[in-house]
Order: C-alpha cells, then sequence, then structure tokens
C-alpha cells in the first residue's frame, strides 16, 4: 500500500496569481488569461485594487494587507509559486515573500539584474505604463538604478493602451494596441541605441512581446517569463532517463 496524505480541497495548482480589481479585456498572454499557461493556476482578486490606484509612484499603504491575505490564501491552496499581475508591486515583495513560505514572485522588475547581466552591462530598457517607477520600487525587487543603467519608457498618456489599462475600460481595440506597442518598440530603437535588453513591467503587455522583439532584435523579459521561470523553478520538470 502507497500511502498518500490530503489535507485540501484542490490539488495540482502549479501557480497563483493575485490579480488587481480590473474590468478590461485581457488578451492571451495576459497573466490574467487563463489560457496563458500551460499548467493549472489558481487567482485571488483583491477587491478596490484599481490600476490607477496601484500604478503611482507613492504605493498606497492600505492594500498591502489585502494583498498578504490574498498570498495567504493561495498558499492554502496548496500553489507551488505566486506571481501577482502589476509589477508595481516589487514595492512590497519583501513584505509578500516575507507573509508566505511560498515563493514569491511580484514583479517582472525582479528580473532586470538578470536582463543587465544578459546585455553585457548595457541599458536596460524598461517599458512601463506609466514613467513613475522609483527607487523604492527597484529596491524593492532587490536592486538600485545606482548599480544597474535602466530607462523607463511608456506609452503616451493619450494612448489607448493608457485609456484601456490605466483607464481601466471595459472595450479595447487589439489591432490599435498592437500599433501603439509596435510603436513604442520603435521608439526604444530610436531613442535607446545603447539598450541591450528590454524588461516590460506592465503586465499587459506580454500579448504582444513578440512584436518588440522583433522590431529591437532585443531579449524581451515580462511577466510571463517571470511565471515559466517561476513555475520551472518550483515544479520543474520530469525528464526521461534517456539519451
Amino acid at each position: 500500500m502507497t500511502s498518500i496524505r490530503g489535507g485540501r480541497t484542490v490539488y495540482g495548482l502549479a501557480l497563483g496569481i493575485i490579480m488587481l480589481d480590473t474590468k478590461f479585456p485581457r488578451l492571451r498572454g495576459d497573466v490574467g488569461n487563463a489560457r496563458t499557461w500551460p499548467f493549472p493556476v489558481s487567482y485571488r482578486i483583491v477587491e478596490g485594487a484599481i490600476p490607477e490606484r496601484m500604478a503611482q509612484a507613492d504605493p498606497d499603504p492600505e492594500l498591502l494587507a489585502p494583498f498578504v491575505d490574498a498570498a495567504r490564501a493561495l498558499e492554502a491552496e496548496g500553489v507551488r509559486a505566486i506571481c501577482t499581475s502589476c509589477g508595481f508591486l516589487a514595492v512590497n515583495q519583501p513584505e509578500l515573500a516575507a507573509a508566505v513560505e511560498t515563493p514569491v514572485f511580484s514583479s517582472p522588475l525582479l528580473q532586470v539584474p538578470m536582463a543587465a547581466a544578459a546585455a553585457g552591462g548595457r541599458k536596460v530598457v524598461i517599458l512601463t505604463a506609466r514613467t513613475v517607477l522609483t527607487e523604492q520600487h527597484y529596491r524593492g525587487a532587490g536592486w538600485s538604478s545606482q548599480d544597474l543603467p535602466v530607462v523607463q519608457m511608456a506609452p503616451p498618456e493619450d494612448s489607448h493602451f493608457y485609456t484601456t489599462f490605466v483607464g481601466n475600460t471595459p472595450e479595447a481595440d487589439s489591432r490599435i494596441l498592437e500599433q501603439e506597442l509596435a510603436d513604442l518598440a520603435r521608439r526604444v530603437v530610436s531613442e535607446q541605441p545603447d539598450a541591450g535588453a528590454i524588461v516590460m513591467e506592465c503586465a499587459n503587455f506580454p500579448p504582444f512581446g513578440q512584436i518588440v522583439r522583433s522590431i529591437t532584435g532585443l531579449p524581451v523579459f515580462d511577466l510571463y517569463t517571470m511565471g515559466m521561470y517561476a513555475y520551472l523553478a518550483s515544479s520543474g520538470t520530469e525528464f526521461p532517463r534517456t539519451l
């Protein structure tokens, strides 16, 4: 007889994802579209955590407790790793990671040191919804702009992207979004010729990541690459014992 141990209702959840309280559409590739992931995921929505409240230079201290509660609820479900749907939560990486035993990957900004190392010290372009990231966000992710060369870039505030994802509107035109991300990629090429890598901080960029890669020719790190990294690090892959 082989004994197995229970204690929960649901099993096999590889990744837990803490979601903002949003109503905009999420294309496949977005962290909030369950079809993005090739493994089982579980979601927890933090009510009141709307995009405009999150994408600020100064974090809202009232939101930390509900995000911690969401992380603990996901851990209780048995997820193997936890991600979030907002790169601005980098500022709370230390608190979220300390609140649970499950590994927490709060923001694509955690990948900036790896991107900088891969780029041989060349500049890392951080694509964000709003260029209001501060040293507090960077230090939360475990690094400093004093040590790593970075620059922030974002779509214009009158763009369809900004209206959709920061304004939190329930409808969007995917063709316009694609064109705006292509335009942003061209700006990277023209304005940052010394760039060596791109980190897309915003969770809504990954559906267009291949466009950015093809236009810039640069490696792109985003919430999808981080989620896959979290999965592989925590769940792993079983290889056959063959050549």
